[in-house]
């Protein structure tokens, strides 16, 4: 199952956000750190190519600290890239964000000159709840369902520091099938377009490659129990450690991939992070080898048709 989700009024914020970037000095990307590459957006960097940019690990108290290294290492070896970890709830943040973007574009300052920033993000990667600690008001509406801020708004952080927010937005064609399924896992996807489930079954996969001593002291597994064990084995157990029982002691397997997911987006399975730099560039080369699979496969198609076209005249 591919996950894609991208409703009216995210087309909305790509048209505004185009607009807008034509007077932005700094672009701030907010990501998870525990998805750093999933969360971030292909389509934002193409519209934002040749400006600074500042990317911001959200929510690193949540992420494998270790990993959230690795991203920040990645990101800060790109030309005009600055890149920071942030915790979920960090208070007054607004100092550490304000000078890195001065130090992106020196050469903005002073009432004449004010430094211009548009700050952007994947729907529920806590961008509200940042905007709301920056600036020491709550402005921006915060909650725990992506889609929440649907309109742009402005910010003075400073006498020449303006902050632009916009509407959490992902992209129209999320091209990496392992992206889509770690971005349903952290809830930027509306329920609606995704199989909980299956999106809970990719989660615990990766769980038992990577972080099966978490996943173990969450649900009081012994840790020698899960060698071997399958996805849809770990999640029948979790469902019945957790009651989510039907009638004849069938396992309820919708509310048992709920409690798996409910239980990562709370943090309450532990510091996990659900890719490493390596990971994703095999990931994104076996998506790109796809995508060229199925173009060649619909030109034949297309062949196909023509040929028959003709062969009807």
């Amino acid at each position: 199952m591919a996950i894609q989700w991208f409703p009216g009024h995210m087309n909305k914020a790509r048209k505004d956000v185009t607009e807008r970037l034509k007077d932005i000095d700094v672009v701030i990307e907010l990501l998870d750190a525990r998805l750093p590459a999933s969360s971030a957006n292909p389509m934002l960097a193409r519209m934002a190519k040749g400006k600074p940019r500042l990317m911001i690990l959200n929510k690193q108290d949540l992420a494998d600290p270790a990993i959230t290294e690795q991203w920040l290492a990645w990101y800060r070896a790109k030309k005009q890239t600055e890149a920071l970890g942030m915790d979920a709830g960090e208070r007054a943040p607004a100092q550490r964000l304000i000078g890195a973007c001065r130090a992106l574009a020196p050469n903005r300052s002073g009432l004449e000159k004010p430094l211009r920033v548009l700050i952007c993000g994947i729907p529920n990667v806590g961008k509200s709840t940042l905007i709301n600690s920056m600036s020491s008001r709550k402005i921006a509406k915060t909650g725990n369902m992506p889609g929440v801020t649907k309109n742009e708004q402005r910010i003075i952080l400073a006498d020449d520091f303006e902050l632009y927010d916009t509407p959490g937005m992902l992209w129209p064609k999320i091209e990496v099938e392992e992206g889509g399924y770690n971005l349903a896992a952290s809830g930027a996807v509306g329920r609606n377009a995704m199989d909980e489930e299956e999106v809970a079954l990719e989660l615990l996969k990766y769980l038992l490659l990577h972080y099966r001593a978490e996943l173990a002291a969450r649900y009081k597994f012994d840790v020698e129990a899960l060698d071997g064990m399958q996805d849809w084995q770990a999640l029948e157990l979790i469902g019945k450690r957790r009651g989510a029982v039907l009638s004849g002691g069938r396992i309820n397997m919708q509310k048992a991939a709920e409690i798996v997911l409910t239980d990562f987006r709370d943090g309450q399975t532990g510091r996990i992070t659900l890719e490493r730099p390596a990971e994703w560039l095999e990931w994104e080369k076996r998506a790109k080898v796809l995508a060229a699979e199925r173009a060649i496969l619909r030109e034949e198609k297309l062949k196909e048709k023509e040929g028959r076209k003709q062969g009807s005249r």
